[in-house]
């Protein structure tokens, strides 16, 4: 007698799933909402959900904006009001960003208005 998933001893029988559909050969590449690629090799600066703020020369990025910073410097929070700076900094270098708490992303330089890529834009 054939069993699934049970021991030869006669251990407890574990039902097996039905496979999954198979989806399409073609995965959709996730497209990224921001075009950053007008920012390589130019200085921007980043704020990440935790509060810090660095700046640094995009080096890369991906669909999800994990970045690439590469002569980061990171400036320092006051120790009694966490959401104050201070004009301390300290160098980090090469760093990578995870893309999942990055919360701003702007060219160090100043800022430049773009339209809201959520809104369907109408003809007419």
């Amino acid at each position: 007698r054939a069993r699934c998933g049970g021991s030869a001893r006669g251990g407890a029988s574990i039902p097996l799933r039905p496979a999954l559909p198979r989806q399409d050969k073609e995965k959709k590449k996730k497209e990224s909402i921001l075009d950053l690629s007008k920012y390589i090799d130019k200085t921007i600066r980043v704020k990440s959900q935790g509060g810090r703020e660095a700046s640094g020369v995009l080096k890369g990025f991906d669909p999800l904006l994990n970045l690439v910073l590469d002569g980061t410097i990171e400036y320092m929070r006051d120790p009694d009001d966490q959401y104050k700076l201070t004009e301390d900094t300290r160098q980090l270098g090469l760093v990578v960003c995870r893309g999942t708490s990055v919360v701003l992303i702007c060219p160090q330089d100043g800022m430049e208005a773009i339209p809201n890529p959520f809104i369907q834009q109408q003809d007419g």
